[in-house]
């Protein structure tokens, strides 16, 4: 049965009694109705404002009758390729082809079992062919990009997979508006702009194409911050350094400048982000009617399954990794969801059929910045709170995390209660009793860490922590776990090939790792993804910090041998 999911086909549409839908929401990935897919997040939540939402997932984009099987939407088509950039799912860091898409049924990329015969469930670059598909569908009508990909590639970026820089996929797809970030405001404001009959110029969190004569009669009280253009970035890569640099600084400060970036025939002007949800706000979307599970067309959802028992108690970052994007799309505050809502959730979980006693993750982008706040006073510009070393305005609330875990582990019919997400090291010697209490209680066996590097260089270029950080983390947590009278065991995660780092620099790894007893279970070659510092170290060659020349292992040969000297050490690759 399907009367708990939106409407996926005509059928279902008329069963609810509908002769026609206010959204379409297409996406890349299957449809499972569950907050941890933005497409059923932002359609229960449309939905939960008085609108009707239809999701059209997966179609099959060779055929012509897809986006017309719900016939023409009252107000717009909403594109995204999914939770994941298309690029990111289809191919490895080497740009090879990818046998299993954990976010399509039994993880099978491929519309039918012979991959030489079938088409791709998710095309590459989505969200440009699925707007040309519903316009070719409805001429005229309204198309919203929005989803991860969209959000990062919002301006000139690097594609890996086709190894150049490309322009904005608004203006690739000729779109409407394209939504960036966490879009539940944007989106609404959109729908409500569209049923009124609305203009939708100047929505916070959203970018528009204009032409030359549209962007010269734009009146603006302040010059907005105006990026190099695609002539300027395309005749000179290094002016790809300074886009990104001042993208990233103007997204942390979250300025309310406008942006604009010049195309190869249009301007994109990047209105101010919109407001960060509140606790409150973010509470309610995890009450909205969801499903929770995929819809019964799609179901063995390998993603689903990793998440189906999992919490996510925190949005947003600060911690501004130069390979990570989640600061630039999620934003770089983090707000936490209430001890009551989240306890409320667990007590769902707890009472469904197909609960077993073990909560897999109770986390997000970084579970222990749950309940950490500013306490500064003034206007931050930075937002960079863990760089090169906690701030100390950074508010650190131990008993919150420490708290809610003691009480969810109380939860009728929770036997388990894990801590799987990435954790930050440096927050955990400062939270002493949270780490003892993750330790003793919510560590599945092994805990993970991700110190990414041990070069002093590579590690600032990847704007993370100092080398010194790591040793001292294990040894705190081993006397701490030792007088617990249990032994810890460590999951680290490594990058290989990151700009900056040369093969001695792996071998140094290598060798620290070993001396710290450290196994080396996790890890991958850097992947230059849209919306990074990293990557505009990738394309450039240049430090992020000082814009001098560095070594970038670009070459197939090059990254394979830093991967193997890591491969060397893993434990069953010997």
């Amino acid at each position: 049965m399907s009367d708990n999911f939106l409407p996926t086909n005509n059928e279902e549409m008329q069963a609810r009694g509908w002769e026609a839908v206010d959204v379409i929401l297409v996406t890349g990935d299957a449809y499972v109705d569950h907050p941890s897919f933005g497409v059923a997040l932002i359609g229960r939540w449309l939905e939960h404002n008085g609108l009707r939402v239809a999701i059209l997932a997966q179609p099959r984009y060779h055929d012509p009758q897809e986006f017309r099987k719900f016939g023409r939407p009252r107000l717009f088509f909403g594109i995204t390729a999914g939770n994941l950039d298309s690029i990111v799912a289809n191919y490895t860091g080497n740009a090879k082809v990818r046998d299993v898409d954990n976010f399509s049924p039994a993880g099978n990329p491929y519309f039918g079992a012979e991959q030489n015969k079938n088409e791709r469930r998710r095309p590459d670059r989505a969200t440009i062919l699925y707007a040309n598909l519903a316009r070719q569908a409805f001429p005229g009508v309204t198309v919203i990009l929005g989803g991860l990909e969209a959000s990062l590639r919002r301006f000139v970026h690097y594609d890996y997979q086709q190894e150049r820089l490309r322009a904005s996929m608004l203006t690739d797809a000729k779109a409407d508006l394209l939504v960036y970030g966490m879009g539940e405001r944007a989106v609404l404001e959109i729908a409500g702009r569209l049923a009124s009959g609305k203009s939708l110029t100047g929505i916070a969190g959203t970018c528009a194409r204009l032409t030359d004569a549209e962007m010269a009669a734009m009146d603006f009280p302040d010059p907005p911050l105006t990026l190099p253009s695609w002539d300027e970035i395309k005749n000179n890569p290094e002016k790809f350094m300074t886009a990104e640099l001042a993208l990233d600084g103007h997204s942390r400060a979250l300025a309310i400048k406008p942006v604009r970036q010049r195309q190869q025939a249009a301007w994109v002007l990047q209105q101010p982000a919109a407001a960060p949800l509140t606790t409150a706000e973010l509470d309610a979307l995890a009450e909205l009617p969801f499903a929770h599970g995929p819809h019964p067309t799609a179901d063995d959802i390998p993603a689903w399954s990793m998440i189906r028992h999992s919490i996510t108690i925190v949005r947003g970052c600060y911690g501004n990794c130069s390979y990570c994007a989640i600061t630039r799309h999620q934003g770089p505050l983090v707000v936490s969801r209430s001890r009551e809502s989240i306890l409320n959730e667990i007590h769902r979980l707890a009472a469904r059929k197909d609960f077993q006693g073990t909560i897999s993750d109770v986390g997000g982008p970084t579970a222990n910045m749950y309940g950490t706040s500013c306490g500064s006073k003034k206007t931050c510009a930075r937002h960079d709170c863990l760089y090169p070393d906690v701030c100390p305005k950074l508010v650190i609330n131990e008993e919150a995390f420490l708290g809610l875990l003691t009480e969810a582990a109380t939860i009728a019919g929770v036997k388990h209660l894990f801590v799987s997400s990435g954790v930050r090291m440096e927050l955990l010697l400062r939270t002493p009793k949270l780490l003892a209490r993750i330790l003793n209680h919510h560590t599945p066996g092994i805990l993970k860490i991700a110190p990414e590097h041990t070069s002093p260089e590579v590690l600032r270029l990847m704007h993370k922590h100092r080398p010194e950080l790591l040793p001292r983390f294990l040894n705190f947590c081993r006397e701490l776990a030792a007088g617990l009278g249990r032994e810890v065991q460590f999951s680290p995660y490594f990058i290989s090939a990151h700009p900056g780092c040369s093969q001695l620099d792996m071998e140094q790894l290598a060798g620290t790792a070993t001396k710290l007893k450290l196994p080396v279970r996790q890890f991958q070659d850097f992947t230059p993804t849209p919306g990074t510092l990293s990557s505009a170290m990738y394309v450039t060659g240049l430090d992020r910090d000082t814009l001098k020349k560095i070594f970038v292992p670009r070459r197939t040969g090059e990254r394979r041998q830093q991967r193997a000297i890591l491969e060397k050490i893993s434990p069953g690759k010997k």
